[in-house]
């Protein structure tokens, strides 16, 4: 099990109060730290991991790499509407996210460890040609390009639980068949960005290959476990290379951006019921990212859920 941890990930912090702060990532590390799981066997560090230009490119435009380049250098604006602000750094920072989940996806392909975990992963929102929602580059992204072209592993299987919809990984991937997509999320009515729709499952050649399971406001583990269900039964019939769960904690009950009720049981069973799935499948072949989650307390013993899961 390959754990990414480092100074490098704390640096993807936006400034002035913003919701996505080093806060998340301080209070994993400290968790981990105190449970124990770092001396456990198997467990194996990874150090972070910065993307090259050419690695982002795989996935964004180079207009897009260029544009966060400059922003970074200026240090001050936005990146989108008003989300996702500029900070001197913020390039390095988000290609430290990129590479530190390319580095546990290759360490995974190579067969060094069965699974992976990047807990500052997950940055779904981020399109080809532009940031969105906290999200500077997509690393699900560029994880996917090199899984489908570098490494071979096709198709993959991306489930994603945070409460926002992913939508920069959905709509990127809505015409592959190479990609299969099971997105549970809260109710896009209720919630940014607003799309993840059921009836939007896939066009063209990969029409079925894409399930949108939308959550009513207040929803709990119950209602989670159903929308697993569904999700499980497109994730058998994908018969996937590489599994990858998004494992984004802002479904849980508390999240000050959110409107569910979920507890780390969600985490849970979605994480035992994925690693079933990927030694069945693939070999076991299969990285987590951590997406969301503003309650820093709520998030890391969301993720610390899903350690336990993935070491035993």
């Amino acid at each position: 099990m390959g754990v990414v941890t480092g100074e490098e990930l704390l640096a993807y912090s936006f400034p002035r109060g913003h919701p996505m702060n080093a806060d998340r990532l301080r209070e994993f590390f400290s968790g981990l730290q105190a449970s124990g799981l770092k001396e456990a066997p198997g467990y194996v560090h990874v150090a972070p991991c910065m993307a090259d230009e050419e690695m982002l490119e795989t996935f964004h435009t180079e207009r897009h790499v260029n544009f966060v380049k400059k922003a970074s250098e200026a240090g001050s604006g936005y990146l989108d509407y008003g989300d996702t602000p500029a900070f001197k750094g913020v390039f390095e920072a988000a290609s430290y996210v990129v590479g530190s989940t390319a580095k546990v996806l290759e360490m995974v392909a190579k067969g060094e460890v069965d699974h992976g975990f990047n807990p500052m992963g997950g940055l779904h929102h981020a399109r080809r040609d532009a940031s969105a929602g906290f999200c500077v580059f997509n690393d699900v992204g560029v994880a996917i390009e090199l899984a489908l072209r570098r490494w071979k592993l096709s198709p993959v299987l991306y489930v994603d639980m945070d409460a926002h919809h992913g939508d920069g990984v959905f709509y990127s991937y809505e015409r592959s068949p190479e990609v299969y997509i099971a997105d549970i999320h809260e109710d896009g009515r209720f919630l940014y960005p607003g799309t993840g729709f059921e009836h939007e499952v896939g066009k063209g050649a990969a029409e079925g290959t894409k399930l949108n399971l939308p959550l009513k406001p207040g929803s709990t583990d119950v209602d989670f476990e159903k929308a697993l269900q569904e999700a499980m039964g497109l994730a058998e019939r994908a018969r996937p290379q590489l599994v990858i769960l998004q494992a984004g904690g802002d479904c849980l009950e508390g999240d000050p951006l959110t409107h569910l009720a979920l507890t780390p049981a969600s985490h849970r069973l979605a994480t035992r019921k994925l690693v079933q799935l990927s030694h069945e499948r693939c070999n076991g072949r299969m990285i987590v990212l951590g997406g969301g989650g503003y309650r820093p307390s709520a998030v890391a013993g969301a993720w610390l859920n899903v350690l336990q899961v993935l070491m035993h």
